[in-house]
């Protein structure tokens, strides 16, 4: 099975959209006082990107079970990877601000 580099393209193109996404809030938000209403719609479509991919993943997994002649294994182990990988990375998200919470919570006033 072989995967097509308009496919490969295409999982590029996604992940340097998301790398320049991840970037623009940072450069902007030093002199934003309203940071804090940025960071929450950051984090809400970041939930909502990761769900969508989960999902995605899971409706390909299944196509492929049944039998759809139209998806391909290939198609299905990269949704898959790119399901973990963006759940890999909403974890890694999550125990920062679990670990500046504490960080926060501990400090002395």
């Amino acid at each position: 099975m072989r995967v097509d580099a308009t496919e490969i393209n295409n999982v590029l193109a996604q992940m340097r959209a998301i790398s320049a996404q991840a970037k623009a809030p940072a450069e902007g938000a030093a002199g934003d006082a309203a940071g804090g209403a940025d960071f929450n719609a950051l984090l809400k479509q970041s939930l909502d990107t990761v769900n969508a991919t989960s999902r995605e993943a899971k409706d390909m997994t299944a196509a492929f079970e049944k039998g759809d002649p139209n998806v391909e294994l290939a198609q299905v182990m990269i949704a898959v990877q790119k399901s973990s990988i963006s759940f890999q990375a909403l974890l890694q998200v999550r125990n920062r601000l679990v670990q500046a919470y504490k960080d926060i919570s501990s400090m002395r006033i």
